[in-house]
């Protein structure tokens, strides 16, 4: 892998995702960088959270409608995450079944070297409730 330079701009998109609660898409992540004066471009924005995506310093999932969203990563190791659907609430979760189904898949098919992401959207349990009682309203 090939180290990068650590230019301005790749520190203020990690500065800005660092202090961003939740994941967030690039365009949004843009929009609040030029709300606080940063020049930066839309596609500085984007390679630079594939870069720390892919070097583990950020995760990224990608939301129900396809599209692409980050976050500053509490974790440098392999992990999965619960999202809320309504709020955005992230939990990351340990899914050792996970691992082992799709190793064996994975091998079950002749495949080697298999990568994976999970993501299970849902409500939690305060959206649950919100929701719950509007539907008794």
């Amino acid at each position: 892998m090939a180290i990068r330079r650590n230019t301005w701009q790749r520190e203020a998109v990690r500065e800005a995702l660092e202090h961003t609660e939740g994941f967030i898409s690039a365009q949004a992540l843009h929009t609040t960088l030029h709300q606080t004066g940063s020049p930066i471009g839309l596609a500085t924005v984007y390679r630079a959270l594939a870069d720390l995506s892919s070097e583990g310093e950020a995760d990224s999932l990608q939301s129900p409608e396809g599209e692409s969203l980050y976050r500053s990563c509490e974790s440098t190791e392999h992990h999965h995450h619960l999202i809320c659907r309504n709020c955005g609430l992230t939990a990351e979760i340990e899914a050792a079944e996970v691992e082992v189904w799709a190793k064996r898949v994975a091998t079950e098919h002749g495949f080697t070297e298999a990568r994976h992401v999970v993501d299970i959207f849902g409500l939690c349990a305060s959206c649950s409730a919100e929701s719950a009682s509007a539907a008794k309203a």
